[in-house]
């Protein structure tokens, strides 16, 4: 399990992180989601021990990551896929990880089959595509077959058969009661991995809870409802609806999307004007759809092409209310226009960023 706790980050006059606190429980997939420049790489990071908290403190396992006995052992991760000797082979490197943490040399191959790497093993990683890199990275954070797991964007760079592969695999590595936090932009592949969600805007909790949970909180269900093509007939509908108390938006297509009544009264309405319905059926939102809402007010790169802008000033509470980001005592300048480009720490590969722990006894390695 990790557990965060009033967990800050400062760099200088940037405040990355403030103020977090969060669960990642076992035995299920807690995807990690939030704007870029939200704090979430600087977050994982501070789980790993490779940055230090300014305040509060992040555990594993109760102690923190430099605390554990032999950690690179229990904890496993991948943050940076790029972060390999481009003159090693796959199979050297992670070889060398191996022999670092005490893992037999054996399980080396095993990993390398389980990401599908087995035929290239031999070449020098420089010349790996990206999906093939984080195939290599995924393999480096399973290495020792470790209790906790942390991907930072898994999927970049896989085609579909690789995104489908890792889907079921954090699955898999979460069923078998394993802590698996995974960061991800794709909404679409949180949608389908996820059981639950942590959700941070600006280097703040914006939401922790269930996939379902944070949809039905985060957007507003309704209804589809269509009818011939008869102007007269559509408009006979739409008072009548809102005679009703629901309220009515006609589409670009013609259908008309209703929220505030339930499918059957509004069927029985359509009847009772003699109105004929061709299509009446419910619209839940998407992962997507919601994300997009509450985290509206906490985006620091905007286009300005982008329809939403000035929709929402920057800072304006979300949506909802209950979600908005606190005040405290570093501001990021929410009033400033055009926002300004935050300062980012300098990512400082490490050849310990996919920390291991052994299935077995350990052995020399050989």
């Amino acid at each position: 399990m990790i557990e965060a706790v009033g967990l800050s980050k400062t760099y200088g006059s940037k405040t990355a992180v403030y103020n977090l606190s969060f669960t990642v429980r076992p035995g299920m997939v807690t995807g990690f989601l939030g704007p870029n420049g939200s704090g979430k790489s600087t977050t994982m990071r501070m789980i790993l021990g490779l940055d230090s908290p300014t305040s509060g403190q992040v555990t594993i396992g109760g102690q923190p990551y430099r605390g554990l006995p032999n950690a690179p052992r229990r904890v496993g991760a991948l943050l940076d896929a790029k972060a390999v000797h481009g003159g090693r082979s796959a199979r050297h490197h992670l070889l060398s990880l191996a022999q670092l943490s005490g893992i037999p040399a054996r399980r080396v191959d095993e990993v390398l089959g389980v990401v599908g790497l087995q035929e290239v093993a031999g070449r020098r990683s420089k010349g790996f595509s990206l999906g093939m890199g984080q195939r290599l990275g995924i393999a480096a954070a399973l290495l020792g077959d470790p209790e906790v797991l942390l991907f930072d964007e898994p999927v970049n760079g896989l085609d579909p058969e690789g995104i489908h592969w890792v889907r079921h695999l954090m699955r898999k590595l979460a069923s078998e009661g394993r802590t698996v936090f995974v960061s991800s932009h794709l909404m679409s592949e949180m949608a389908l991995t996820a059981d639950h969600l942590i959700v941070i805007g600006r280097g703040q909790l914006l939401a922790d809870m269930s996939v379902k949970e944070f949809i039905a909180r985060n957007s507003t269900g309704f209804a589809v409802v269509r009818t011939p093509d008869v102007a007269a007939d559509r408009e006979k509908l739409t008072t009548t609806l809102t005679d009703a108390g629901a309220q009515v938006q006609q589409e670009q297509d013609g259908a008309l999307r209703v929220t505030g009544l339930e499918l059957p009264r509004i069927s029985d309405l359509a009847h009772d004007v003699d109105v004929r319905l061709w299509e009446l059926s419910p619209h839940q939102a998407s992962l997507e759809e919601a994300y997009m809402q509450l985290t509206n007010g906490a985006v620091d790169y905007r286009s300005t092409s982008d329809p939403r802008q000035g929709l929402q000033q920057p800072g304006a509470p979300v949506p909802g209310g209950w979600g908005a980001p606190q005040p405290h005592p570093q501001p990021y300048g929410y009033d400033a226009a055009p926002p300004r480009m935050p300062a980012q720490p300098v990512p400082q590969p490490n050849p310990y960023a996919q920390p291991t722990q052994p299935i077995q006894p350990a052995e020399d390695a050989r």
